[in-house]
């Protein structure tokens, strides 16, 4: 199992400078790419956000259409089982991200989301992780994942 966050999703469905090595390390992977549903919300909502954020200043994110299209195409690989839920147990994760964020925020300033992303890959048992977030990755190895994509994280 691979656990996966935003900074890799967005790179599958929207152009960017990552987007050739997230499509290169997801055509690596054997079946469906497993996300949870916290995940998926996120995505969503950084997508939107995007939007937001270009209606306000056209040379910040990008425009709506192309957040409706980045959601509408992972709805149709959900849809076609290219991309599946993983369900995890809530309390588990939330539990796991207690320990994590207490063990690691106040050296390495995690924040919130990738916290949350990292113990839901734990209690996935994943064994490696998919980030473009330098700090994420950098909190995936210190819990025992391989980080595949560290080498080319964007330090934020």
């Amino acid at each position: 199992m691979t656990g996966v966050d935003t900074s890799f999703l967005c790179a599958l469905y929207r152009t960017q400078d990552n987007s050739d090595r997230a499509i290169a390390c997801r055509m690596e992977m054997n079946g469906p790419l497993a996300i949870t549903h916290l995940l998926l919300w996120e995505f969503r909502q950084a997508a939107r956000f995007q939007a937001f954020r270009n209606r306000n200043n056209p040379q910040q994110g990008y425009p709506l259409h192309e957040a409706e299209k980045m959601i509408a195409d992972l709805k149709e690989d959900l849809d076609n089982g290219t991309v599946v839920i993983a369900e995890v147990d809530s309390m588990k994760v939330l539990a796991l991200a207690e320990r994590i964020s207490k063990l690691r925020t106040y050296e390495g300033g995690h924040r919130s989301f990738d916290v949350l992303h990292i113990a839901a890959a734990l209690e996935l048992e994943a064994d490696a992780f998919l980030s473009f977030d330098g700090n994420q990755n950098t909190l995936a190895a210190a819990e025992g994942m391989q980080t595949p994509l560290a080498i080319h994280s964007v330090e934020r």
